[in-house]
């Protein structure tokens, strides 16, 4: 983005780790300046849970700047090969419980298991508390959990490895979002195909629209109008920027643009849910 600000101002990453980004998300809304100099990048879940009446999200998410997304995201859950299980029908038989690893409620790695169970009536037993897919990934080589749930961009950019391993060591999706071209997901099963339901049904694609802006830019509530104007584009010059674009093709990353005002509309309607989908889902929060 430097290259696209003017004066092409210094821009330092600094990771503030804690509930899955919920820290980052509570500070740069209670905390940060409004001036445009601070930028936090967090989970878009958290919108859902503030809808939910979540009372660990501490802002008010109609109120953040928000500059925009750089993808779309395509939740998948995967299972390993030590398990002797393979497929989603091998999983909903199975009658042991299946130990799949979480970072924070909120997160996919959790919330999509409980969905899962509460619907369908599967056995996912959630262990949280990891600090990250990093961790989550070792705990499945030790073999403390059986499987994950996750993005599909970011098991491509930094688990390959598993995917391409064999017998006991390899992982292997079994439910996908999306249809994507990869021949790994070619015979994977849709969430939205196991949820026959239609009560169900509706309840996942509320759950599911913060997948249309992954991983979001905010400045906190405040910023100057002109101030925000001028990361916003810079933001979706840098997201077609030629370099940029070479880079997330060489990480396996998936570029999609989704703009600040397109997020906006979709954060409205998220807290705008029914009570009806608020009373299916609140699950989730008395599960945090």
């Amino acid at each position: 983005m430097i290259k696209h600000i003017p004066g092409h101002p210094a821009i330092t990453v600094e990771n503030m780790t804690g509930a899955g980004s919920l820290v980052a998300a509570n500070y740069i809304y209670n905390n940060a300046k409004p001036d445009g100099l601070t930028i936090a990048n967090w989970n878009s879940a958290f919108v859902l849970n503030q809808a939910l009446g979540d009372h660990n999200v501490r802002f008010d998410a109609r109120k953040f700047g928000w500059i925009g997304a750089p993808s779309k995201g395509v939740p998948v859950c995967l299972i390993m090969g030590f398990t002797g299980l393979k497929t989603f029908e091998d999983i909903s038989k199975s009658e042991n419980p299946i130990k799949i690893g979480g970072t924070a409620p909120g997160s996919h790695s959790i919330d999509l298991p409980l969905m899962l169970n509460k619907m369908l009536g599967t056995k996912f037993s959630v262990v949280s508390g990891y600090q990250g897919t990093a961790q989550i990934r070792l705990a499945m080589q030790r073999r403390e959990v059986d499987g994950q749930c996750t993005n599909w961009d970011s098991v491509i950019s930094t688990q390959r490895d598993l995917l391409d391993a064999k017998g006991e060591d390899k992982m292997m999706p079994f439910l996908v979002h999306s249809r994507l071209a990869d021949a790994e997901l070619a015979n994977v099963p849709l969430f939205n195909a196991v949820l026959k339901d239609p009560n169900h049904l509706n309840t996942y694609k509320a759950y599911m629209a913060q997948m249309e802006y992954q991983r979001p830019l905010t400045v906190a509530p405040g910023t100057p109008k002109d101030r925000l104007g001028i990361l916003r584009h810079a933001f979706k010059a840098t997201l077609a920027d030629a370099e940029f674009l070479a880079e997330a093709k060489k990480a396996k990353l998936d570029v999609t643009y989704v703009s600040g005002e397109e997020i906006e509309k979709i954060v409205n309607e998220v807290l705008s849910i029914s009570p009806k989908i608020k009373e299916n889902l609140q699950y989730l929060s008395q599960a945090k």
